[in-house]
């Protein structure tokens, strides 16, 4: 192991750990340039084949989130789905983040899932090193893969919804969540 790799060891093993999932978040906005640091490390993500499949969609307009947080839950409500119930009046499902990004994926073969997927990791990380909370918000991917949403988003038909991840400045600090250790089925050895 190399001297500089020693050293970046433990930074990122820190993120790694120390990443949480954030749910509640001041209320302030981020700039351009930080949106534009967090897709940069987005689109560094390894990518099958070198597809590169992903696009995006910032959202930072409170009236917006406002109606797919309701339009969100409205369709949880009609399917019958357990997480409608924890829509008190006036919840978001965004936990009223400033920013939402959703990670889009074209339809460009097999592992685009996986790419935008490691894409959401990488922006993820990235925030927390810029002292930024996330999380993804899987209950929005039903309404953001609406025709009428993705109009309205400008989200091409053939294009799918994938990661939405909330962005913002935390409110406080999240505990960790304990981890069961690795189920290992098999360990090969020569």
């Amino acid at each position: 192991m190399s001297a500089s790799t020693e050293t970046m060891l433990p930074a990122i093993l820190e993120a790694i750990h120390q990443r949480r999932a954030v749910r509640a978040y001041f209320p302030e906005p981020l700039g351009e340039a930080t949106i534009n640091t967090l897709l940069d490390a987005a689109v560094n993500a390894p990518t099958a084949m070198h597809l590169e499949p992903w696009a995006f969609v910032v959202v930072q307009d409170a009236g917006m989130l406002r109606r797919l947080s309701d339009r969100a839950i409205a369709m949880a409500t009609e399917r019958g789905d357990h997480l409608a119930r924890v829509a008190t009046p006036g919840y978001s499902i965004f936990h009223d983040a400033t920013t939402l990004i959703v990670i889009c994926g074209k339809p460009l073969g097999t592992f685009v899932t996986a790419d935008c997927w490691l894409a959401a990791e990488n922006l993820m990380l990235a925030a927390y090193g810029l002292g930024l909370g996330t999380c993804c918000i899987g209950f929005a991917v039903p309404v953001l893969n609406t025709a009428e949403v993705k109009r309205e988003l400008g989200i091409p038909a053939d294009v799918t919804a994938i990661a939405p991840i909330i962005v913002g400045v935390p409110r406080g600090h999240t505990p960790p969540v304990s981890r069961k250790p690795p189920d290992i089925l098999r360990w090969f050895k020569t």
